[in-house]
């Protein structure tokens, strides 16, 4: 353990402590060599597996919902039966019985379109659609340092949107594919590119973050092309795996899919993971570790938040929304959320089901000890073992005075005098 340990303090030092070194292209491959280093590490020490397995248990249970309803929607356009070949696609690395599974599945799915399932049925259905969209939202608010998900009210909307648009787009996406006349080669990369677009697209709606596209788009090349190499790959070990099929029988194909299955999540996560740090190369060294805030940042955040929440208000513009001001402060979502977090307790602010956030009570009721207060004396919310010792006298003495100096510093300003300064001043 302690081997590994020192290797990789040293590969780290090497990577990020290291100065610029005379040969310019050096630089630029220790700069780029930062991102495989960073992914092979949260692959390996974080929980992008375990969300991947917990993914490849939501998609048994919602795959065949999840087509059977965009099966519903393409069939009032007539052109339902191009998913067929695209979930051929999908599991064509699971080898030569792909085609068998394909029919399994389509089958099932003239089952459910049958009319047979009632009520209980057709909301089990949509249940598990919206649960895996909720579990992919999880795992990528996760690799995004998004500490809130979206409102239930958002994730009405915007999940069902996705649910009726996304069958649509398929069907504009093969019908423009079988209608235009293209290269063989072209054509040959059609299903990767076609890949690589559903990525990116995912990269930019999914997380409850602002993605720029940049980014995203380079998660969504890189997941691309892992997920085509990997197919590949995927699929020569199983032709080759005659001793899989000899102890599993019959149940060979469905293992192999299982497989593949979380191969393809693991690979859509390592995407994601990519597209924020391409975004936020800072936190290439950290990684998933915990962001901690000193004691003087949280103050410092605090008092930012609750000036900018009450400019805004005064202003008469929209409010700020949680995302925005995370990245108008450059901090994760999951960082500022404990600012947030605690600021709500303390009464001073409050986030809608929009997200957007206002003044809990009028600024002129707000005063600058007690944005102080909310994030250094949370006694309430905490065991008293956190907020009281035996400590010295002489000790207390010393923080009584700072407290006092404060006090009579700032004690008397509220939020609304603060918010009327200019804001350079």
């Amino acid at each position: 353990m302690s081997v590994r340990l020192d290797l990789r303090r040293r590969v780290e030092q090497l990577l990020f402590d290291r100065h610029d070194l005379p040969v310019r292209p050096a630089n630029w491959l220790l700069d780029l060599l930062r991102y495989p280093y960073a992914l092979l590490r949260d692959l390996l020490t974080g929980e992008l597996n375990l969300r991947a397995m917990g993914l490849v248990y939501t998609t048994l249970l919602s795959l065949v919902p999840l087509i059977a309803f965009a099966f519903a929607v393409l069939k009032g356009l007539g052109v339902h039966r191009d998913l067929e070949p695209l979930i051929f696609e999908l599991l064509r690395p699971v080898g030569e019985r792909a085609g068998e599974l394909t029919v399994q599945i389509m089958d099932f799915v003239e089952r459910v379109r049958g009319g047979v399932l009632g009520s209980v049925g057709l909301a089990f259905l949509l249940y598990t659609v919206v649960a895996t969209i909720q579990k992919l939202e999880a795992a990528f608010n996760f690799a995004w340092h998004v500490e809130r998900p979206r409102s239930l009210m958002r994730r009405i909307s915007e999940y069902l949107s996705l649910m009726v648009i996304g069958p649509i787009f398929l069907a504009i996406v093969f019908g423009l594919f079988g209608a235009v006349p293209l290269h063989p080669a072209l054509r040959a990369l059609g299903p990767y590119l076609f890949v690589t677009g559903v990525f990116t697209f995912l990269y930019v709606f999914v997380p409850n973050t602002r993605v720029r596209v940049v980014p995203a788009l380079a998660g969504g090349l890189t997941a691309g092309i892992l997920w085509a190499a990997s197919g590949a790959v995927f699929a020569r070990i199983v032709a080759l795996s005659t001793q899989m099929v000899a102890i599993y029988a019959g149940f060979a194909i469905f293992l192999a899919a299982l497989i593949w299955i979380y191969l393809s999540w693991v690979i859509l996560l390592i995407g994601a993971q990519l597209s924020f740090y391409v975004q936020n190369p800072r936190y290439l060294r950290a990684g998933q570790a915990p962001v901690r805030l000193t004691s003087c940042l949280r103050e410092r955040l605090a008092l930012t938040v609750m000036l900018l929440v009450a400019r805004r208000f005064v202003s008469g513009h929209a409010p700020w929304r949680l995302r925005a001001l995370a990245e108008h402060l450059e901090i994760p979502g999951s960082a500022l959320a404990t600012v947030i977090g605690s600021l709500e307790n303390a009464g001073l602010v409050t986030l809608t089901e929009d997200e957007d956030l206002l003044p809990a009570r009028d600024l002129e009721g707000i005063g600058l000890q007690d944005i102080l207060n909310a994030v250094r004396d949370e006694r309430q919310y905490e065991t008293w073992l956190l907020w009281r010792a035996r400590t010295e006298p002489a000790a207390d003495a010393v923080a009584e005075t700072v407290d006092a100096a404060i006090r009579e510093r700032i004690g008397g300003t509220t939020l609304r005098e603060l918010a009327g300064e200019p804001a350079g001043r």
